[in-house]
């Protein structure tokens, strides 16, 4: 929270006026939400029907096509991000992240209207969010603990259990019923405190902050004009959003609290202190205003602030408008990346056994092409055979662990990776990426039925499937 010395007055009042009067009085102290519903587009209907029956689209795509691969191939296990049906069908998720006490939490109370009710975020100029607090739609308002909600497979949330029961505990859910949270879930975290250590915290903060990070479609980092410095754990953050840029919006809030010329100060200090963190061309956007539920302070730029908030506003609308879009864009991305590296554990297992004799040691001659891939052109035939992006190729030096854990010897070319009735995987995966999903993509946004390959199509409706990709 954050009290200015008019605002004080006028609260104290309370305490000196009739109940008739009090009500008058908190009226004209705090801020017309109007605009919210209205920017928003609250009031408006959803055509869930179609949103439901496109989703089960997508569902049914990446369990048939692009599932299969993953499996085949161990993906999980290179990159740790496992795709659950609760990921497919949950709505886009927001998170808010940034030092302690910055109004994280008081954003989120005046966005839902939760301010002087029993379930607002609890709000303070001390550190007040020691949890993971995930607020989303449901038919009555209760909290969730965090061990129900990993535990919940319907949900998106249940791969949080690698975290550990510690974490768990530091984890909850509250539902409610609330028109923008049907279409769009929040998730408070705890502020950034650069003088405590990761390990205080009793579980990998880093690494649940990263989880959801890669699963968030847009990210709020939170600063105050009082805490602009950058310390470790503040810059280990920036270090975990790289390459979610286009995600990220920086908001400078508690702007009223400053003179317009303090303001202008402020606002250089800000992009001073994050200039070394954020390596892009273009910046993230910065909104300048004051996220609470109270009216602006007097004698503050409060035109400029509205016109920052009415911006924000819109700026989360087009994530709600395009979340399926996103969502099908996500599952081709991972596709792509699937098929990427079911073509990579191929050419290494082709490899292996082209250098195999009847005398040779299999671990010496694993060993000599997974130190030196490039000896062996590995990643280059890739480049050279299909059409790989060389920026899309994932760490030479994950696959020395991968195959680790994984003996070379377990997995099976994509030439034997086919059958008379499923088809070939290769060849699924990229119907998936170059036919099925781009033509869901057009479909929702041109209204129309997506027309899909024929089933039969991998197995020519009987007959033997070709495989284009055996040696004759």
């Amino acid at each position: 929270m954050k009290p200015t010395v008019s605002i004080c007055c006028m609260l104290s009042l309370l305490l000196l006026i009739t109940a008739e009067e009090e009500e008058d009085v908190l009226s004209s102290i705090l801020r017309d939400r109007s605009h919210i519903e209205e920017t928003l587009r609250l009031a408006s209907e959803e055509k869930s029907g179609d949103y439901a029956a496109a989703l089960q689209k997508l569902r049914k795509i990446y369990h048939s096509s692009i599932k299969p691969m993953e499996q085949a191939y161990k993906y999980n296990e290179l990159r740790q991000h496992e795709i659950s049906d609760g990921e497919i069908t949950s709505k886009p998720m927001v998170l808010f992240l940034g030092p302690w006490s910055v109004g994280k939490s008081s954003m989120i109370n005046y966005l839902l209207g939760l301010q002087d009710s029993p379930y607002q975020l609890y709000t303070g100029a001390e550190p007040t969010t020691s949890e993971f607090t995930v607020i989303m739609h449901g038919e009555k308002i209760r909290s969730v603990e965090g061990i129900v909600m990993a535990a919940d497979s319907s949900r998106s949330f249940s791969p949080l259990e690698k975290f550990g029961q510690n974490f768990l505990e530091k984890l909850i859910g509250i539902e409610m019923p609330h028109k923008l949270l049907e279409r769009v879930t929040f998730v408070d975290t705890p502020g950034i405190i650069e003088n405590r250590k990761q390990q205080e915290r009793g579980y990998p903060f880093n690494d649940v902050c990263q989880w959801f990070i890669d699963r968030a479609d847009l990210i709020f980092v939170v600063f105050d004009p009082t805490k602009l410095d950058v310390g470790l754990e503040l810059e280990m953050l920036f270090r975990q959003l790289k390459g979610r840029e286009s995600q990220i919006r920086i908001i400078l809030n508690k702007a009223d609290n400053l003179a317009t010329q303090d303001l202008m100060r402020v606002y250089g200090a800000l992009f001073w202190s994050l200039a070394p963190l954020i390596n892009v061309t273009e910046p993230p956007r910065v909104y300048v205003s004051s996220f609470w539920p109270y009216d602006y302070a007097p004698d503050t730029s409060r035109e400029l602030f509205k016109r920052e908030e009415i911006s924000l506003l819109e700026d989360l609308n087009q994530v709600i408008e395009n979340r399926l879009e996103n969502k099908i864009a996500f599952i081709r991305q991972h596709g792509i990346r699937v098929r990427i590296h079911g073509l990579l554990v191929d050419r290494y297992v082709q490899t292996f056994k082209d250098k195999m004799s009847f005398f040779s040691d299999p671990e010496l001659v694993f060993k000599e092409i997974v130190d030196d891939p490039d000896k062996f052109y590995i990643f280059k035939s890739i480049l050279a055979k299909t059409n790989v992006s060389k920026f899309d190729l994932p760490n030479r030096d994950a696959y020395r662990d991968f195959f680790g854990i994984n003996p070379v010897t377990s997995f099976k070319p994509l030439t034997a990776q086919c059958s008379y009735m499923g088809g070939c995987l290769l060849e699924k995966i990229e119907r998936a990426i170059t036919a099925d999903l781009p033509g869901l993509l057009s479909s929702i946004t041109s209204g129309k039925t997506p027309i899909f390959a024929p089933s039969c199509e991998a197995t020519g409706c009987g007959e033997k499937p070709k495989n284009r990709y055996r040696r004759n």
